[in-house]
């Protein structure tokens, strides 16, 4: 099946990869489902919404900020270098900016940067990769309290980049799946843009999007990606 799936994307003249967790996970940064993830210790309710940060911002950027300096740490595994080499356009639901670092110039973030901060008062945004922060939580030079620049539950995805996920994926020849759970929406409802495309699914198990799927190669990003791309 992987030397189908080579051939497809030989003759594809547009690719797009849809990225979820599962590819980060392989570098060592922790889910939020799953066995390990970030979940079991935390109630999303508590760290990642508005109301969240409305009542305790201290607490949600200590959080943020541990996660920031657990990045740090980790590198873009063989996976993300990949994609990166062979040019290949993301469309990612991870903030981790790994895809960045591998290397991948046309990266569509859905769900934002961790390494961006906002603004509540001005809506200035800057990036800011200092681990760990200095204060919790970081001010504005307007004064005002900043923010993660990423997107909380119960908040919309962004507009322009949700605009541009959905034009490539309609227009790509060959779409890749990538350790994403397919749950989260409307993040996992692109793979039903892909309608004039092949869907190339690479996760270590069964998902929604595997029905759908014209290949589903069983395994680690890291290993399938690099055989694939190469």
């Amino acid at each position: 099946m992987i030397q189908t799936a080579r051939e497809w994307l030989r003759a594809a003249r547009s690719v797009v990869a849809l990225t979820g967790a599962g590819i980060s996970a392989e570098s060592g940064v922790p889910t939020f489902r799953g066995a390990g993830g970030l979940w079991r210790n935390f109630r999303p309710e508590d760290l990642a919404t508005p109301q969240a940060f409305a009542r305790d911002p201290k607490l949600v950027w200590e959080w943020y900020d541990w996660r920031r300096q657990l990045i740090a740490q980790v590198q873009p595994n063989a996976g993300h270098c990949a994609l990166a080499r062979a040019g290949v356009k993301v469309v990612t639901q991870n903030v981790d900016g790994l895809h960045d670092r591998a290397g991948s110039s046309d990266v569509v973030k859905l769900h934002g940067d961790i390494w961006v901060l906002r603004c509540v008062g001005c809506g200035e945004s800057r990036r800011d990769e200092t681990v760990p922060l200095a204060e919790l939580p970081p001010r504005c030079a307007c004064g005002g309290m900043l923010r993660p620049g990423v997107v909380w539950f119960g908040e919309a995805l962004p507009p322009r980049e949700w605009q541009a996920a959905e034009d490539a994926v309609a227009r790509c020849d060959v779409l890749l799946v990538v350790g994403t759970s397919a749950v989260v929406y409307p993040a996992a409802g692109l793979v039903s843009l892909a309608r004039a495309a092949r869907v190339i699914e690479v996760n270590m198990e069964e998902t929604p999007v595997s029905r759908l799927a014209d290949a589903s190669l069983r395994g680690k990003a890291g290993e399938i990606l690099p055989e694939l791309l190469r």
